[in-house]
């Protein structure tokens, strides 16, 4: 076992387990101190990232193997999609934090939270940088039970049932994972993470058993994907703060799941094989439909989060849609879309919590006129729904883009209409809100209501939400350049860049 320079990525869990340890220990007291441990180990874990970044673009390797059963080890590696994931869950979780601190400044039990959300970052970082399923299956139920106890920070009846509805789902899923993983196991053995997949030489004679795998394990990840017909929780789980919101959304859960189709089309089974068995039309066709629904749903929801959750649903759904179509391009346009919707769906979640702390605002129809009382926050939030919608040239229109040029290159061109209808649905739930905000009077209840916010408190709030506004901003406007995350994703695919 070694714990030196091979074994970074472990280091990199351990930081937020230790975090963890040392909030559990200070209690509700010593909020400076605590405030100070969040941010110090947030920093240190995005500079360990970066740090394993440049050294893999200079050629080094990592990697961190125990065996814990036979013939099943417990490996931590960093590949390109790793470092894809990685970088983007640190930054944000670093944004979040800063964003956290401010909103739940009058919070009772911020101990337990920061130290649930400490062990919520480990475990994402082990989903990213797990070498293989069983390692990957660990860390993503070690992430269902470090982001319950979030859902269920209000401690009231609501914030209760959503936490069983969430926890009867993600456990329900690991448990299909866990069926696909053993399965798996008996016909090809733990084999690592392998670009283009390892299972081809077992294919002949095993056709119907590894489509009975790939089910399962497309199911288990798709629960916390929210694919349709397993995203229910989704919604009901926004009567979390804020924070938690934006945790689930755009850094942890939702994009773990998402991440495990990506490695579970590409590194477990490989694009060819999967096609070949007719798995990826499946899985391509669910996210489709789910792209749908899950816009439909959205234009029914009063609640701000609701609206922006059945979003999430949607918008989350272009990751599968894109791996499963399988060309270059589409490949692109979803992996991109796993950075892209991350800063998108956050910004917009900050701006909901925003309203909330601000003036108490929940509701899409108490949102008139707000342009003149929160004008920050409002273009904040404008930038995100026009990025969601895909106005060129923000986030989401360079996700279409590829999308619609892969599917026209794979010979799928039913994606064409996917993308156009669920961009008119974007709009038809985004520009209403926009159009509340901006244009609409400031109604004279709200013209007597006080902002609620003290200096220090708007500052924590309002500095986040600008932060990941422009960048999401900038992930449109400079995606042609080197660094943009498109220049990442397109170096992570192999082809030449933009």
């Amino acid at each position: 076992m070694s714990f030196g320079w091979q074994a970074l990525p472990l280091h990199i869990i351990l930081v937020s387990v230790v975090t963890a340890i040392l909030i559990f220990a200070l209690g509700e007291q010593r909020q400076h101190t605590r405030t100070l441990l969040n941010l110090a180990g947030a920093l240190l874990k995005l500079l360990l990232i970066l740090i394993m970044l440049l050294a893999i673009q200079a050629g080094a390797t990592f990697e961190f193997r125990l065996p814990l059963l036979p013939g099943l080890d417990l490996l931590l590696h960093a590949d390109r999609l790793t470092m894809l994931f990685a970088t983007l869950s640190a930054l944000l979780w670093l944004v979040t934090t800063v964003y956290a601190i401010g909103y739940l400044e009058q919070s009772p039990n911020r101990a337990r939270f920061f130290g649930f959300f400490s062990l919520c970052v480990a475990a994402t970082m082990g989903v990213a940088s797990a070498g293989n399923l069983f390692t990957f299956f660990i860390f993503y139920e070690l992430l269902t039970l470090a982001t319950w106890p979030l859902v269920v920070h209000r401690g009231t009846p609501e914030a209760f049932a959503a936490g069983r509805l969430y926890l009867a789902y993600t456990l329900a899923g690991g448990v299909l994972l866990l069926i696909g993983l053993v399965w798996l196991h008996t016909l090809a053995g733990a084999g690592d993470f392998i670009i283009d997949g390892s299972l081809a030489p077992i294919a002949a004679g095993n056709e119907n058993a590894l489509r009975g795998v790939f089910v399962l394990l497309m199911l288990g990840f798709g629960v916390k994907a929210a694919l349709l017909p397993l995203h229910s929780w989704l919604p009901r789980a926004m009567v979390a703060p804020a924070p938690v919101s934006a945790l689930l959304h755009a850094v942890a859960v939702v994009k773990a799941g998402a991440f495990g189709l990506v490695r579970l089309v590409q590194d477990v089974f490989g694009f060819e094989l999967a096609a070949s068995l007719g798995l990826t039309d499946l899985l391509a066709w669910m996210a489709a439909a789910t792209i749908i629904y899950g816009s439909v749903l959205a234009l029914k929801q009063n609640d701000l989060k609701r609206r922006l959750a059945y979003s999430t649903v949607s918008q989350v759904s272009y990751i599968a849609l894109g791996v499963a179509t399988g060309s270059v391009l589409a490949t692109v346009g979803g992996l991109v879309h796993l950075v892209n919707q991350g800063l998108t769906k956050i910004t917009l979640f900050f701006c909901a919590g925003n309203y909330a702390e601000a003036y108490g605002i929940h509701k899409v129809e108490e949102l008139d006129g707000l342009g003149e009382r929160m004008p920050v926050t409002s273009v904040c939030f404008t930038l995100g729904a026009l990025g969601m919608i895909g106005v060129p040239p923000l986030a989401g229109f360079i996700t279409k883009w590829h999308l619609g040029a892969g599917a026209i290159t794979a010979g799928a061109p039913w994606v064409i209409a996917v993308l156009v209808a669920s961009t008119l649905l974007n709009a038809a739930y985004f520009l209403p809100i926009v159009q509340r905000i901006w244009f609409r009077p400031l109604p004279e209840e709200m013209a007597q209501r006080h902002d609620r916010l003290g200096r220090i408190r708007r500052a924590a709030l309002i500095t986040p939400t600008v932060f990941v506004a422009v960048a999401s901003l900038g992930a449109g406007l400079l995606a042609g350049i080197p660094g943009s995350p498109l220049f990442w994703v397109v170096r992570l695919v192999g082809v030449e860049g933009p």
